[in-house]
C-alpha cells in the first residue's frame, strides 16, 4: 500500500501515518519546515498513547514512548541519525524514497521475504543512502496503544525481530555515523543482554544455594530507580516514578519474548 501510494504521489514529501493515528493541527507544517533541509530524507513527531487511561498498561507504554522518544529519538537526532522514524508519524522526502523503493519492496533476511518493521527498515535505507533523520518534538502525534498484555506482547515480538534485523542492516552505515551512534547501539543490544545475565545469576544462585540474590535485587532496582527519577525530573512528571513497573514487565516478559524473537527471525 506504501509503495503504490508513494509510485503514485506527486508532492515533494510524503507523510506516513497509521490508521488508529490522530496528528495535532500544526503537525504537517513541523515536520515539512524540518524537511526545508535537503540533507534529511525522514522525520518523525513526538507519539502519545491517545487511550493512555485505558488501563495500567496503556499508561505504562505512554511512559514508554515518551521516553523512547525524548530520551532515546532526540539524543540520536543530535547526532543526525533516528535510527527509527516510528510508523504512526514519520514524513519523508519523496525522492529519497523512489530511489530506495527497490531495495525497500524486497526486504530479505536470509533470502526469505521479510516485511516486518517497515518504519526501521526504511529508516536504515535512508540512512545508508546518505540522509540524515530527524525528530521533531513539537509534532504530537496520538496513536492507539495495545491494552492488554496479550496484543502488546504480540507488538513486541514484531518490533524485537524488526530490531534485530534492521541493526545487521546497520552495521556498515554505523561507521559514517558519529560515534554516539555505535555506542547507542552497542548501548540498545548489550544492555538487554546483561540484564538477562544478571538475572539467570540470581535465578541460579537461588537455585543452587536457596539464598536470594540481594545484591542483583538492589542494583537492579538502584538503576530503576534512579533511570525513573531522572525521567520524572526531566519531564515535570511524579507518574514517571510508576515506570519502575516496567521492570518486572521487561524482566519477566520483554526478554524472554526477545530471545524467543532471536531465535525465530527466519
Amino acid at each position: 500500500a506504501q509503495i503504490a501510494a508513494i509510485t503514485q504521489s506527486s508532492g515533494d514529501l510524503i507523510l506516513n501515518v497509521d490508521s488508529d493515528t490522530t496528528l495535532a493541527p500544526d503537525v504537517v507544517s513541523k515536520l515539512a519546515h524540518k524537511m526545508r533541509d535537503p540533507a534529511v530524507g525522514a522525520a518523525m513527531g513526538q507519539l502519545k498513547a491517545s487511550n493512555q487511561g485505558d488501563t495500567w498498561l496503556t499508561r505504562l507504554i505512554d511512559m514508554e514512548y515518551w521516553l523512547a522518544c525524548n530520551e532515546e529519538r532526540a539524543a540520536q537526532a543530535r547526532f543526525g541519525a533516528v535510527m527509527c522514524c516510528c510508523g504512526p508519524c514519520a514524513m519523508y522526502r519523496r525522492s529519497a524514497m523512489l530511489s530506495l523503493l527497490d531495495q525497500y519492496e524486497t526486504q530479505l533476511y536470509r533470502g526469505k521475504p521479510s516485511d516486518f518493521g517497515e518504519d526501521r527498515h526504511l529508516t536504515i535505507l535512508m540512512l545508508s543512502a546518505g540522509f540524515r533523520t530527524e525528530y521533531v518534538p513539537s509534532a504530537i502525534a496520538a496513536t492507539v496503544v495495545p491494552d492488554t498484555i496479550g496484543v502488546y506482547l504480540r507488538q513486541q515480538l514484531r518490533w524485537a525481530r524488526s530490531t534485530f534485523r534492521d541493526t545487521l542492516l546497520a552495521f556498515p552505515v554505523l561507521p559514517g555515523l558519529d560515534r554516539y551512534l555505535t555506542l547507542d547501539v552497542i548501548g540498545q543490544n548489550g544492555g538487554p543482554l546483561l540484564l538477562a545475565l544478571s538475572v539467570l545469576t540470581g535465578i541460579g544462585q537461588f537455585a543452587l544455594t536457596a539464598t536470594v540474590p540481594w545484591w542483583t535485587i538492589m542494583v537492579i532496582g538502584s538503576m530503576t530507580l534512579v533511570r525513573c527519577s531522572v525521567a520524572a525530573y526531566r519531564a515535570r512528571e511524579l507518574r514517571f516514578l510508576r515506570f519502575s513497573l516496567h521492570t518486572l514487565v521487561n524482566i519477566f516478559l520483554l526478554i524472554p519474548l526477545k530471545a524467543y524473537a532471536l531465535c525465530t527471525l527466519s
